[in-house]
Order: C-alpha cells, then structure tokens, then sequence
C-alpha cells in the first residue's frame, strides 16, 4: 500500500524516468542489425558457444585479457549461450539483450540517485547515461565489459546499503559482486577489490568512532561477533573464482604463474613514478570522465565541473551521511591504481574503466541536483542540458544516419550479405573453398558467419563448403587502410593460385570467385 501511494505521489518521475529508459534503449538496438561490430572478438566468442551449443564443450576460462596469459572467468560466456540458443546463433538477439542490461543500469542509477539525494539526481543522472553517446556507444558493444555497466551499479547499490542500513547481508552480496565483476572485466573488477578493502576499513573506523571503542582488542572482538558474516563473505569469493582455479590446477598453474610474473618479471607496479606518466594519466581520467558528457568541449567541461564541485563541497553538510566518502574511495581508488600500474606496457586504454562510467555519472547528477536548489542554479541546469544534448545528439544522430556501405566499412550487416553471396552464388557449382584476408589475419568472425549462416541454409554440409582443395576458390578480403601493403601482398598470391570469373563488394568487403590455375 506504502508503494502504490509513494507511485501516485512521484507519478511524473516515474513517467519521466519510463520515457528515458525506453527512448534509451530504442537508440541502443536501432539498426544494431546492420550496424554491430563483429569482429576478431565478437567471432572467437561466438565461436566458443557455438562449440558448447554443438559439442557440449564446456569451459572453464572466458576470453583473454589485454594481458598475455591472463584470462578473465567464463561467467560471460555462459552468460550469452542462452540468447545465441535462443535467437539461433544470431549475434544481434545478443547485442540486444546486452543493450538491456545497459538500461536496467541506467534504473539502478535512478535508485541510487534516488536513495543518495533525490529524484532529481536521479533523474538527472538517467538522463545523462541514456543519452551520452559513449555510453549509448560502449552498451552497443556486443564484448564482455559491456555488463560492467550494471555490475558497477550493482556493486555500488551494495556498498551504499551497507553504509545506509548495516544490514550484514550486503557485505557478502558486495563481495560476491567484486568477484562476479572479475569474469567480465578485469581491468575494471581489478581495482574493485582494493576498493572493497578500503571500504572495509573505512567502515571499521567508522564503527570504532561511533562506538568509542580504542582498546586493543576491539578488530579481535569484532571478527568473533562477525565471524560468520566473515566466513559466508569470503565463501561467496572463493566461489566466483571456482572455475578459474580448476582451470589452473588442470593446466600447471599457468594463470597463477602469469599473474606473479605481472606484479613481478613485468613490474607492473614497481617502475618509478615519473611526472610525465602523472600528467599522462591526469590527463587520460579526464578525458575518460569528460568525454562521457561533453565530448571535447573542453571549456564548458571545466565551466559545469567546477560548478558541480563547488555545490559538493558547499552541500556536503546536507548531503546524506557518507555519500562524498564512498563516492571518494569508489573513484579515487582505481585512479590511483592506474597512476601506479604501469604494465600493459604502459598502455591503459577507455574502457578499462567502465566500471565507473555509471558511478562517475551518478556523482556529477548529485552535484547537478545540489546546484539546483538555487534559482541560479536551475538556470545553470537548464543550460547544462542544452550543451549536452547539442553536443551528444550529434554523434547520436550519426547512427541513424550511418550508410553501412561507404567504401571502407565493415558493419555485421554487410559482412553477413557478403557471406550470404557466397552460398548462393556457389549454388549447383559442387564443392567449394573459402580463404579471408582480415585485419589482424585472424578471420574468426567470418569462421563463425559462413559456420552460423551455412548451418542455417544447408546444415551440416555447409552448402558444400569444405577444407580440402577445390576448383573453385571464393576470396573474401577487408579494405586495411593503415597497413594497405599487407592486403597487396595477400592478393598478389591469391593471383598465383586462380583467376577471377566474378567479384562484388559490400562496404569494405570485398568478394570474389576465382577458378584454380
């Protein structure tokens, strides 16, 4: 009854908030049918399930890190095998449903906003990560950092009830979440288990002031009071990291040993700090924030910004008791991480940090929401909005816009009547070969395509699609406009080996039917 009153109180917040997330989800998936990215990636991933689907081929490791021999867990892959079972290995039914799990990110926002400040942060902030392109950009994404978007809100919503109820429970679920988070992206989860450990203690120490407890024997005492929240806590850990141990015990500890030659042969956090990586990492954070908002308008960034600061810092009396401290430890502490870590030879790239796009934003609605308390402050919001829209509807407009087929473009769309083209044009002419020339060399999306498409049009045969040496040749090659050289010499020894009879092009793809000399 308490809800149904609270709806018909708020019922324009929940219309606005409804008209956000279904305008927000229409841009994630329209046109992600000719649009989708399937690439390298997209290809060995679908290729995984597929062998799991067919073969029952289980796993017990997901896809590989931007780290050489270290591999995230497979909860990814086991996440997806239903919608490629369900949607008949069609790639798009799972964009999609990552797509949604973007926008049920965008209403834990709302909540947490909600529950942090008011309806207003929480609307604002589900404004701003419905339409902000890079994110709209990152949750079109069909890749394994793309849950991250509502894990980050997940294991947030964890930490803020443990600082808002104390209620034992959340401890366990915000572990468990740090360790699920680590089978979806590592650069990201990483830095959520320092995050985890500060908290912690900061809790502690918060408890400890409140309690006026400074004997010796008071962590002691604390662990025996909670030692079986402690013990269900860690379990809920050990239990996300199952799979990966397993793996590495079949296979002589060779993630183990990866990881220690990271943190040791590889020093990925023992070079010395110099002031040029610090203004380079300075400089990539806000990049990486701003970029999620303004995209290069640099001046109005730092205008809003240090407007939104200031209302933080003058409101932080009114603010809900430790908002601005978990908000500090959840940010600054990957922050600090990526100022020290130095491996990945000294490479760190956006999306390592999307993980924290959502709280980012979160943050900066709160501040946007405190702003607006004044008049002059409602004004500087209205006015934040019209610079945000002009300058995310633009690049936005661009997926509606976009023409799959200019003369350089690899979209799913065109790769897949490429494909298509293949086993109608090869109909009645007997058994064929297919060689792909793709950047970087390894064709595993279109391993996958004429695996998925031929299945579907012929079945097992493959519409006569075979691996041994045939008459009939078909060549399908990427345009690879920054190493043009490498495609050159790729179709110079196709020429040696047969002639062209027919060719098309789809985008960047092109299509040929060669008979073997």
């Amino acid at each position: 009854m308490k809800k149904i009153k609270n709806f018909f109180q708020n019922w324009t917040s929940y219309l606005l908030l409804t008209i956000v997330l279904i305008a927000a989800f229409y841009i994630r998936i329209y046109r992600i049918d000719d649009l989708l990215g399937f690439y390298y990636d997209q290809g060995r991933d679908a290729l995984v399930i597929w062998r799991l689907w067919h073969e029952g081929k289980l796993f017990l490791i997901g896809p590989v890190t931007g780290l050489a021999g270290i591999f995230l867990g497979p909860f990814y892959y086991y996440l997806i095998t239903p919608l490629y079972l369900i949607g008949g290995g069609d790639p798009v039914v799972v964009s999609i449903f990552l797509a949604a799990l973007s926008v049920v990110a965008l209403l834990f926002l709302y909540k947490l906003g909600s529950e942090m400040h008011s309806r207003t942060a929480g609307l604002i902030g589900a404004v701003i990560g419905g339409f902000s392109y890079y994110i709209i950009y990152n949750s079109r994404w069909l890749s394994n950092p793309n849950p991250m978007f509502l894990l980050s809100m997940l294991f947030l919503l964890s930490l803020w009830r443990i600082v808002r109820d104390g209620e034992k429970k959340w401890w366990t679920i915000s572990l468990f979440l740090v360790g699920v988070s680590l089978h979806f992206e590592s650069a990201s989860a990483f830095f959520y288990i320092p995050v985890f450990i500060i908290f912690t203690l900061w809790r502690l120490l918060s408890v400890e002031r409140t309690n006026t407890i400074l004997s010796d024997g008071w962590l002691i005492r604390f662990v025996k009071i909670n030692r079986r929240v402690i013990f269900h806590t860690l379990l809920a850990f050990f239990v996300t990291l199952i799979p990966q141990i397993v793996f590495n015990f079949r296979h002589e500890n060779i993630l183990l040993n990866n990881f220690i030659k990271l943190f040791t042969r590889d020093n990925a956090f023992s070079k010395p700090l110099t002031f040029f990586i610090l203004e380079t990492r300075i400089d990539y954070f806000w990049n990486v924030f701003m970029n999620k908002i303004y995209i290069g308008w640099n001046r109005e960034a730092i205008i809003f910004s240090s407007l939104v600061l200031g209302a933080l810092i003058v409101g932080r009396k009114t603010l809900r008791k430790a908002v601005i401290g978990l908000f500090m430890i959840f940010l600054l502490t990957p922050m600090a991480g990526y100022i020290l870590f130095q491996g990945n030879f000294g490479n760190i790239y956006d999306y390592y940090m999307i993980g924290y796009f959502l709280p980012f934003i979160l943050l900066y609605a709160i501040g946007l929401a405190e702003l607006s308390k004044t008049f002059i402050g409602k004004v500087a919001l209205i006015w934040f909005f019209v610079i945000f829209f002009r300058v995310n509807m633009i690049p936005i407009s661009g997926i509606f816009k976009n023409p799959m087929d200019g003369p350089t473009d690899i979209k799913f769309g065109s790769q897949v009547r490429a494909v298509n083209w293949v086993f109608e044009n090869a109909a009645g002419r007997g058994m064929y070969n297919v060689d792909v020339y793709v950047p970087p060399v390894i064709p595993y999306a279109y391993d996958y395509l004429f695996l998925w498409q031929g299945t579907k049009l012929c079945g097992e045969n493959l519409c006569g699609k075979v691996d041994y040496q045939t008459p009939i040749l078909y060549t399908l090659y990427e345009q690879d406009p920054p190493h043009p050289e490498r495609l050159e010499a790729w179709l110079d020894k196709q020429e040696g080996i047969g002639l062209v009879e027919e060719s098309v092009k789809f985008g960047g793809i092109t299509v040929e039917r060669r008979k073997r000399n």
